[in-house]
């Protein structure tokens, strides 16, 4: 596994920054993209030091994985992934491999697109206080981490500063139209049912994800990020039980470790430990192989 980890690409590109997000950067190349996957991590709303080595290539692989695999689903804006083909605009190859992708550039819509498998995580908590999940009525008796009968579509409205805020799926319709709403919560179950049988034939369970979709020419593609740690929540299954918390296979150690500390969760935590990071590092580089493999 490589030592190096990449906090930022900015001294190693020569195109335009458009945007620096907690993770991933954009760059312009004019007609497409540039997205740079770093090795930056996030907890609790602070960007950490340091960044995790492998973190970035295993996302960006993940995604390049992902979109080739549901191609026949739906199209994406991977242009390719090909870091040799940039020539001159980046200026050292090697460190960049492995973490770029060239995209068309769509109009992106301003919805999250959420689809839970199992009552667990942000579901579970508003559950327990309403007994619905984004304004969907559910029964009671519902135990923590169990597996809907159909997934539960429940979708969110973009907010490039703050969290992105829960909405109904009446509300969604409203803010883009009932056709758009009703194909992007066809696609993304559609996408979620294709992942999750492919995830349990590995010994995964996917317990719920999250897509962004864009517009290119009219068509509606996939954008951003599909089925990593990042933007998933993935399971052992050896390590499934209800009424637990189950240690989900991303960066749990860190929200662990800083849980455990005596972080006052008002300013940037301290750097994390060595053997945080490395622990980590060995989760992210363990999903991408029980999946890829």
């Amino acid at each position: 596994m490589s030592t190096v980890a990449i906090s930022s690409a900015v001294d190693l590109v020569k195109s335009p920054l458009v945007y620096k997000g907690k993770v991933r950067e954009l760059y312009d190349l004019g007609e497409h993209f540039l997205i740079v996957v770093t090795d930056r991590i996030s907890a609790f709303d602070y960007v950490l030091d340091p960044a995790v080595p492998e973190k970035g290539s295993v996302l960006n692989r993940l995604s390049a994985f992902w979109f080739e695999e549901t191609k026949p689903l739906i199209g994406n804006h991977v242009v390719h992934s090909d870091v040799d083909r940039l020539g001159d605009v980046v200026t050292d190859k090697e460190l960049l491999r492995d973490r770029i992708m060239v995209t068309k550039k769509a109009e992106r819509i301003d919805i999250e697109c959420v689809v839970r498998g199992y009552i667990t995580g942000g579901g579970w908590r508003q559950y327990k206080q309403t007994q619905a999940v984004n304004g969907i009525d559910l029964p009671a008796g519902l135990r923590k981490n169990e597996r809907f009968p159909a997934p539960l579509f429940t979708p969110a409205a973009k907010n490039d500063v703050g969290h992105d805020e829960d909405i109904s799926f009446a509300r969604m319709q409203e803010l883009v139209g009932t056709e758009l709403a009703d194909k992007l919560r066809d696609k993304s179950v559609m996408l979620y049912e294709h992942a999750r049988s492919y995830c349990e034939e590995r010994g995964i369970i996917l317990a719920d994800c999250k897509f962004e979709f864009g517009l290119v020419d009219g068509e509606l593609i996939l954008i951003d990020e599909i089925f990593t740690p990042d933007c998933s929540r993935f399971w052992a299954k050896e390590n499934y039980a209800l009424d637990i918390e189950i240690d989900s296979m991303d960066k749990e150690p860190v929200r662990t470790y800083l849980a455990n500390s005596d972080w006052d969760q008002n300013s940037k935590p301290d750097s994390l430990p060595q053997h945080v990071v490395e622990e980590t590092t060995r989760r992210y580089v363990d999903i991408w192989t029980r999946l890829t493999t």
